[in-house]
């Protein structure tokens, strides 16, 4: 009679946080050309999010600058923010919240090969990614329309809000089923297999899809992105399994960045003729 209070107490626990989840349904953007429009869950406040990102944005700026890492080529970051500007300029198609964010753009310069925007859209692109991948303007676009996608899309709010209920759910489940260490290890192995891993895939075609059709709005070839993410692929070199990776396998990746591309060709034409 124990372990079978535990298993449905467990049960109702799940279905309990479950029903608290679904009614924090949201869904951050429209759908725009491409057509995304997965509910996401959220525990956590928009309002938390930007402001811790805001913070850790300032410190990171405040610590590139000490290092003289800051904005170092004067063109270098004129290009990257006339490239932003350009694709900021079309984030009203997917919220138009944000184009009241207090949007900033920063070159830092380093070896890595990394680009990010956070949540409130402040976003930073590094030296390594233009360099060591040569990228064009096109290309460049791509990154930077990939990157604007995930702060549109709150992808941090919405991770923080899953590992949220992914640790507690693991922690009472082990708890009650008498696990231990071992068995707790297992578990949030097992869950992060299952259900963390293919969300934070989910987010990353999210952002292609979105990045190809802002690139496209803002006058760059979409077609860029497949490019971009061959390039991507022979600078990683060896191939991580996708059901082990948070991206999406490379072969799978430019297929459907090859069809959403397709699909706003139209909207880059037009945008093309205006620019």
């Amino acid at each position: 009679m124990g372990q079978l209070f535990k298993k449905v107490f467990v049960y109702s626990f799940f279905g309990l946080l479950t029903t608290l989840v679904a009614c924090q349904a949201v869904n951050t953007t429209s759908g725009g050309a491409v057509g995304v429009q997965r509910e996401q869950y959220m525990f956590v406040s928009a309002e938390q999010v930007e402001n811790q990102s805001a913070k850790a944005y300032r410190k990171i700026l405040q610590e590139e600058s000490k290092k003289g890492h800051l904005n170092e080529n004067f063109d270098q970051v004129q290009r990257v923010r006339k490239i932003a500007k350009h694709l900021i300029s079309q984030v009203g198609v997917f919220r138009k919240d944000a184009q009241s964010w207090a949007w900033e753009v920063n070159v830092i310069t380093s070896k890595e090969v990394n680009a990010w925007c956070m949540a409130g859209g402040k976003m930073a692109v590094f030296t390594g990614l233009i360099e060591q991948l040569k990228l064009d303007d096109d290309e460049l676009a791509a990154v930077i329309g990939h990157e604007i996608a995930h702060a549109l899309r709150e992808h941090s709010r919405e991770r923080a809000s899953g590992q949220m209920f992914t640790n507690l759910g693991v922690a009472v489940s082990s708890a009650l089923l008498g696990l231990g260490q071992a068995g707790n290890e297992v578990l949030g192995q097992a869950v992060n297999l299952t259900l963390s891993l293919p969300h934070s895939r989910a987010h990353e075609v999210e952002a292609d899809r979105i990045g190809v059709e802002l690139a496209a709005r803002g006058g760059y070839d979409p077609m860029a992105a497949v490019r971009l993410w061959k390039k991507m692929a022979r600078l990683s070199g060896a191939k991580i399994p996708q059901l082990l990776s948070t991206h999406p396998a490379p072969e799978s990746r430019m297929a459907a960045i090859t069809q959403d591309a397709e699909l706003v060709r139209p909207l880059y034409l037009v945008a093309k003729k205006v620019n």
